[in-house]
């Protein structure tokens, strides 16, 4: 299959991303630090995900992996807020990217039928109300299952600034980064 790469581009820009860009993989900085974040159970979800540490695996494992996707499509959401501690705000903010990244991951598997996809998404798979790893039992989808940027220790911001969308977004705004890495199919 043809086609221009910036078509993906547009595509997340009409399902809803407020900015979207063709990342350049080779680009990529992974830090140990931001995984440390993860560690330290900043996002309250350590040791309960299948998609996150511990469980996802070691992070030199997961940054040759994704080393090994030459594309990706990086794309954001940016909510308004009432004010900068509107929580509620940000918490539907958050389920609104989830949606986002959820339609637009959807779109690009039926259109386009890339069979090498890693889809990392801001936060810990949230497909499940409760994750199979806290019952000891394998992921009940793998197929839709994702992990989060930081559990592979990228450095979104760099990212975002390397591929042109912005990291400030205005007075009273919260910003979801997502990244689909993939490979083109031969």
């Amino acid at each position: 299959m043809s086609f221009d790469l910036n078509d993906l581009v547009k595509d997340a820009l009409e399902l809803n991303a407020s900015h979207a860009a063709i990342a350049d993989t080779s680009k990529i900085k992974f830090h140990e630090e931001f995984r440390k974040a993860c560690e330290k159970n900043v996002c309250r979800k350590y040791d309960t995900n299948w998609m996150g540490p511990p469980a996802i695996g070691p992070i030199e494992e997961l940054m040759e992996k994704a080393r090994k996707y030459k594309q990706g499509l990086l794309f954001q959401t940016v909510i308004q807020l009432n004010s900068p501690f509107d929580l509620k705000g940000m918490n539907a903010g958050y389920i609104k990217h989830c949606e986002n990244f959820s339609t637009i991951l959807n779109h690009i598997k039926t259109k386009y039928g890339f069979k090498d996809m890693l889809p990392l998404n801001a936060g810990c798979c949230s497909v499940c109300d409760k994750c199979a790893y806290l019952d000891k039992q394998p992921c009940r989808h793998p197929d839709k299952a994702f992990s989060s940027v930081e559990a592979y220790g990228m450095d979104v911001m760099a990212l975002e600034k390397n591929s042109g969308i912005p990291i400030y977004n205005g007075k009273n705004t919260v910003s979801y980064v997502a990244l689909i890495l993939f490979n083109l199919n031969d």
